[in-house]
């Protein structure tokens, strides 16, 4: 007898479940898709232990037929797709069949819904049907899971805390907010409010809703389009970057999706506006053709593949860099909002906003009005958009230095503080990076060449990329065992400091080899040499150096943040003083 057997749907399903139903999270995720594909406007998550106990999710969808309802539990049934020509133009969030019945599989499931016209009540346990009945016509679906993995201790053994399961859930039903503004999420924790969002379609206010005003304050709107896609979103300003790349959120086609090629594209728009370790909070939704992208590579379709992915990363790159580079982007010193109190801090934001409105000057107002009427929005559509002003316009006057490391400098809205040795970090970071970009470049002998002796292997690999060197201007000539000699260098090196320079720079070259980008090769020297060539903290300079230095800086593509992402400038607005001083009581 062979020894090859079919297995039974129940055990198919229970594999099925290990790939799909990972933790709590996840069928709080599949359940949600299913109910935005019933175009549900309002959808309830209620949660008892962080989903182990029960996950419970209630829309006003379309609800189902009843035999709908009952074939909706058998493997591969789906409504979504009939056809293999379907599996390229996926519209829907759920497609493949499998999460109803994997769910099943391993907890208690309790469905109840109705299309209006007839309704159904099932109960299933363990992928086996309990009850099968008619019930009320509330128009939509309740589906609840208990005991989520009752029958598989081993799986049950690895689901995390309670907290751990309930963050994950909350973290997913935040980025599906987001993801659909125009449907109303609310997630309840053993009765208690979580998440809540109003379904208000406008993706700034749901950004308000679920991260407050310290945050949606600070966002920038980007929008913008090629022949195969269309952004548009929210990004941060770099005052209120992330630890984690989590708040980097990616929408394609309404999906939630993790992408590498797509988060390096947003890290690298934000290159010298933040350091390494610190990651943007961004809401990015692209649209595009079905046919460019599959999401048909993993059960839980969360990675997607993409055509035209160059395309793509350009688009974004380009679009977020336009506009950090239109936007304002001086920190305010003080924050009014505190963090910690997570319970009062609506009340506390809506309270600064109240006071912010009534008393800052207009001109500097920043506060959001999401009451807007629908003429308003009709109106305001039309109206041009007027960026921010720039550095350049809010003429800065240099008063005095601090500590022999920050410059005061004021205008008519208040007082700047400009740390000179990041300032001059960036000034000198872009001059570098317009000398190495530049087709023609100046040179200068060196009055005594400058002798390097390498080890053998750095002699071979800087042999090896001699080009480069003499590309940026260096006059470099072998001289004896494992030693080059160099007799002119490129005029904008520090001066006094060319030996030192160039070691720099034949690390970069030696370091680099194996995957060799001229583009990053350029910008390291050029974040490498700016920091030796400015000046230091404690260092004093005259009047006329400070003002010398303000003026460089507002010349500067990004004035903002040094080579390495910290500010270079933050602001104490009149209000910020007069309400340190006690001179303004509100």
């Amino acid at each position: 007898m062979g020894k090859i057997k079919v297995m039974s749907e129940n055990l198919a399903n229970k594999i099925a479940a290990g790939e799909v139903v990972e933790k709590c999270s996840s069928i709080v995720k599949e359940l949600c898709e299913n109910s935005i594909d019933a175009k549900s406007s309002t959808i309830i998550i209620n949660l008892e232990e962080g989903g182990k106990k029960k996950i419970e999710v209630i829309d006003n969808g379309i609800g189902m037929e009843k035999e709908d309802a009952i074939l909706a539990f058998q493997r591969h049934a789906t409504s979504k797709i009939y056809k293999e020509d379907d599996l390229f133009f996926i519209d829907t969030l759920g497609f493949r069949g499998e999460a109803l019945p994997s769910i099943a599989s391993v907890s208690r499931v309790e469905l109840k819904t109705s299309n209006g016209k007839t309704g159904t009540h099932i109960v299933l346990e363990g992928g086996k049907k309990l009850l099968e009945e008619s019930s009320d016509l509330r128009n939509g679906t309740i589906i609840e899971a208990t005991n989520l993995f009752y029958n598989t201790p081993a799986r049950l053994k690895y689901l995390k805390s309670d907290a751990s399961e309930l963050a994950s859930c909350v973290s997913l039903v935040e980025k599906l907010a987001l993801s659909h503004p125009h449907i109303s999420f609310t997630l309840n924790h053993d009765s208690h409010p979580i998440v809540k969002t109003s379904g208000s379609g406008d993706l700034l206010k749901t950004i308000h809703e679920i991260y407050g005003l310290s945050v949606s304050s600070k966002m920038i709107e980007i929008k913008n389009s090629n022949d195969d896609f269309d952004l548009y979103g929210y990004i941060c300003k770099p005052e209120i970057l992330k630890s984690n790349r989590n708040h980097m959120i990616t929408i394609v086609n309404d999906r939630v999706i993790k992408n590498y090629e797509i988060n390096k594209a947003i890290n690298d728009a934000y290159y010298t506006y933040k350091s390494d370790i610190k990651f943007p909070i961004v809401i990015l939704k692209i649209n595009t053709d079905p046919t460019l992208v599959d999401v048909n590579i993993h059960p839980t379709k969360q990675d997607i593949k993409m055509s035209k992915m160059d395309v793509l990363t350009e688009l974004i790159i380009s679009t977020m860099k336009d506009a950090l580079y239109q936007n304002l982007l001086i920190p305010d010193a003080t924050k009014r909002i505190p963090a910690s109190n997570e319970i009062t801090k609506n009340i506390i934001e809506d309270k600064v906003k109240e006071e912010e409105t009534k008393y800052v000057p207009q001109s500097v107002q920043t506060t959001i009005d999401f009451a807007v009427t629908e003429k308003k929005e009709k109106e305001s559509e039309k109206e041009e958009i007027i960026t921010n002003p720039s550095m350049k316009e809010l003429k800065l006057y240099p008063v005095g230095l601090a500590l022999g490391t920050y410059i005061i400098a004021e205008n008519e809205t208040g007082i700047f503080l400009i740390d000179q040795h990041a300032a001059q970090e960036r000034i000198n970071y872009e001059r570098n990076m317009k000398s190495l970009a530049a087709k023609q470049v100046t040179t200068t002998d060196l009055l005594f060449p400058i002798t390097i002796e390498l080890s053998q292997s750095e002699f071979l690999k800087l042999k090896e990329s001699e080009s480069i060197l003499k590309e940026m201007g260096f006059g470099i000539e072998e001289f004896g065992m494992n030693t080059f000699v160099f007799k002119s260098h490129p005029t904008w090196l520090l001066e006094g400091h060319e030996e030192e320079s160039i070691r720099r720079i034949i690390d970069l070259i030696i370091g680099g080899l194996s995957g060799f980008d001229r583009i990053k090769f350029n910008e390291s020297i050029a974040i490498t040499l700016a920091c030796k060539m400015s000046i230091k903290a404690n260092m004093h300079i005259s009047h006329e150096a400070q003002e010398e230095l303000l003026n460089e800086l507002c010349a500067c593509d990004n004035p903002y943040n040094c080579p390495h992402g910290r500010p270079t400038i933050i602001k104490f607005s009149i209000y910020d003083l007069e309400r340190m001083f006690k001179r303004s009581m509100n």
